[in-house]
Protein backbone atom coordinates (compact mmCIF):
# COMPACT_ATOMS: atom_id res chain seq x y z
CA UNK A 1 0.00 0.00 0.00
CA UNK A 2 1.51 3.40 -0.96
CA UNK A 3 1.82 5.97 1.51
CA UNK A 4 2.09 9.63 0.39
CA UNK A 5 6.15 10.76 1.90
CA UNK A 6 8.04 13.80 1.92
CA UNK A 7 11.58 14.00 0.57
CA UNK A 8 13.96 16.79 -0.24
CA UNK A 9 15.16 16.50 -3.40
CA UNK A 10 18.35 19.28 -4.62
CA UNK A 11 17.19 21.47 -2.09
CA UNK A 12 12.99 20.84 -2.91
CA UNK A 13 10.73 19.25 -1.20
CA UNK A 14 8.43 16.58 -2.64
CA UNK A 15 5.37 15.03 -1.69
CA UNK A 16 5.75 11.34 -3.36
CA UNK A 17 3.72 8.33 -3.36
CA UNK A 18 5.64 5.17 -3.00
CA UNK A 19 5.40 2.41 -0.32
CA UNK A 20 7.80 3.00 2.50
CA UNK A 21 9.96 0.07 0.94
CA UNK A 22 10.45 1.44 -2.59
CA UNK A 23 13.76 2.17 -3.80
CA UNK A 24 14.76 5.72 -3.46
CA UNK A 25 16.32 5.04 -7.57
CA UNK A 26 12.88 4.38 -8.39
CA UNK A 27 11.07 7.30 -7.11
CA UNK A 28 14.00 10.11 -7.67
CA UNK A 29 13.29 8.37 -11.36
CA UNK A 30 10.04 7.49 -12.24
CA UNK A 31 8.13 10.20 -9.94
CA UNK A 32 10.79 12.85 -10.53
CA UNK A 33 12.40 12.63 -13.81
CA UNK A 34 15.49 12.95 -12.67
CA UNK A 35 17.67 11.03 -14.85
CA UNK A 36 21.12 11.16 -13.79
CA UNK A 37 20.69 8.03 -11.03
CA UNK A 38 20.66 5.53 -13.39
CA UNK A 39 19.54 1.54 -13.06
CA UNK A 40 23.12 -0.52 -13.83
CA UNK A 41 23.11 -3.67 -11.36
CA UNK A 42 20.61 -3.28 -8.71
CA UNK A 43 22.69 -4.98 -6.28
CA UNK A 44 24.69 -1.72 -4.95
CA UNK A 45 27.81 -2.98 -7.29
CA UNK A 46 28.23 -0.58 -10.01
CA UNK A 47 27.34 2.97 -8.76
CA UNK A 48 25.16 4.06 -11.57
CA UNK A 49 22.55 4.84 -9.05
CA UNK A 50 24.58 6.88 -6.33
CA UNK A 51 22.97 10.20 -4.93
CA UNK A 52 24.44 11.72 -1.54
CA UNK A 53 22.13 11.30 1.17
CA UNK A 54 23.19 14.67 3.42
CA UNK A 55 27.16 14.28 2.90
CA UNK A 56 27.09 10.46 2.30
CA UNK A 57 27.29 8.20 -0.90
CA UNK A 58 24.53 5.90 -0.87
CA UNK A 59 23.34 3.99 -3.80
CA UNK A 60 19.91 4.64 -4.42
CA UNK A 61 19.08 1.28 -5.59
CA UNK A 62 18.96 -0.24 -2.24
CA UNK A 63 17.97 2.71 0.10
CA UNK A 64 13.92 2.72 1.07
CA UNK A 65 12.40 6.36 0.28
CA UNK A 66 11.19 5.86 3.69
CA UNK A 67 15.21 5.70 5.16
CA UNK A 68 15.79 8.63 2.92
CA UNK A 69 13.16 11.16 3.67
CA UNK A 70 15.21 11.44 7.03
CA UNK A 71 18.15 13.50 5.19
CA UNK A 72 18.63 16.04 2.50
CA UNK A 73 19.06 13.83 -1.52
CA UNK A 74 21.04 15.60 -3.89
CA UNK A 75 21.52 14.05 -7.19
CA UNK A 76 23.88 14.85 -10.36
CA UNK A 77 20.89 17.49 -11.44
CA UNK A 78 21.11 19.43 -7.95
CA UNK A 79 25.14 20.23 -8.47
CA UNK A 80 25.20 22.18 -11.58
CA UNK A 81 23.36 22.83 -14.91
CA UNK A 82 24.55 22.64 -18.88
CA UNK A 83 24.73 26.23 -19.05
CA UNK A 84 26.37 26.54 -15.10
CA UNK A 85 28.00 22.91 -14.37
CA UNK A 86 29.62 22.81 -10.70
CA UNK A 87 33.37 22.88 -10.80
CA UNK A 88 33.35 19.04 -10.41
CA UNK A 89 31.15 18.60 -13.62
CA UNK A 90 33.52 20.95 -15.49
CA UNK A 91 36.23 19.15 -14.43
CA UNK A 92 34.90 15.98 -15.95
CA UNK A 93 34.02 17.08 -18.89
CA UNK A 94 37.56 18.84 -19.52
CA UNK A 95 39.67 16.01 -18.66
CA UNK A 96 37.18 14.02 -20.74
CA UNK A 97 36.56 11.47 -18.01
CA UNK A 98 33.71 9.78 -19.37
CA UNK A 99 33.05 7.98 -22.82
CA UNK A 100 30.20 5.92 -22.44
CA UNK A 101 28.78 7.70 -19.93
CA UNK A 102 27.83 4.55 -17.54
CA UNK A 103 30.04 5.30 -14.61
CA UNK A 104 29.72 9.29 -14.85
CA UNK A 105 27.13 9.78 -12.20
CA UNK A 106 28.59 7.89 -9.57
CA UNK A 107 32.25 9.46 -10.13
CA UNK A 108 30.88 12.85 -9.82
CA UNK A 109 28.32 11.93 -7.30
CA UNK A 110 31.61 10.46 -5.27
CA UNK A 111 33.51 13.16 -6.01
CA UNK A 112 31.80 15.61 -4.92
CA UNK A 113 31.84 13.65 -1.28
CA UNK A 114 35.11 12.99 -1.36
CA UNK A 115 36.21 16.79 -2.06
CA UNK A 116 34.13 18.10 0.72
CA UNK A 117 35.26 16.24 3.41
CA UNK A 118 38.97 16.28 1.88
CA UNK A 119 39.74 19.05 -0.41
CA UNK A 120 43.35 18.09 -1.25
CA UNK A 121 43.22 14.76 -1.43
CA UNK A 122 45.98 12.13 -2.36
CA UNK A 123 45.41 9.61 -5.17
CA UNK A 124 45.14 6.59 -2.74
CA UNK A 125 42.39 8.75 -1.08
CA UNK A 126 40.61 9.19 -4.90
CA UNK A 127 40.95 5.71 -5.28
CA UNK A 128 39.28 4.71 -2.16
CA UNK A 129 36.28 7.03 -2.37
CA UNK A 130 35.68 5.89 -5.93
CA UNK A 131 36.23 2.18 -5.63
CA UNK A 132 32.77 1.65 -5.67
CA UNK A 133 31.45 2.64 -9.19
CA UNK A 134 32.83 0.61 -12.16
CA UNK A 135 33.85 2.26 -15.49
CA UNK A 136 33.52 0.29 -18.58
CA UNK A 137 35.21 2.11 -20.76
CA UNK A 138 38.72 2.12 -18.56
CA UNK A 139 39.11 5.79 -18.56
CA UNK A 140 40.39 5.58 -14.44
CA UNK A 141 43.41 7.62 -15.28
CA UNK A 142 41.39 10.48 -16.80
CA UNK A 143 38.98 9.78 -13.92
CA UNK A 144 41.43 10.38 -11.69
CA UNK A 145 42.97 13.70 -13.40
CA UNK A 146 39.45 15.01 -13.49
CA UNK A 147 39.37 14.70 -9.46
CA UNK A 148 42.72 16.74 -8.84
CA UNK A 149 41.15 19.29 -11.42
CA UNK A 150 37.63 19.51 -9.42
CA UNK A 151 40.01 20.15 -6.66
CA UNK A 152 42.00 23.03 -8.03
CA UNK A 153 39.10 24.12 -9.43
CA UNK A 154 37.37 24.42 -6.18
CA UNK A 155 40.32 25.58 -4.73
CA UNK A 156 40.41 28.66 -7.16
CA UNK A 157 36.55 29.36 -6.48
CA UNK A 158 36.95 29.37 -2.72
CA UNK A 159 34.39 26.95 -2.50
Amino acid sequence: MSSELVITVNGKQHQVEATPETPLLCVLRNELGLNSPQYGCGSENCGACTVLLGAQVVKSCKVKVSEAAAGAITTLEGLGTAEEPHPIQRAFIEEQAAQCGYCGNGMIMATAALLWKNPRPTDEQIRVALDGNLCRCGVHLRIIRAVKRAAELLAAEGA
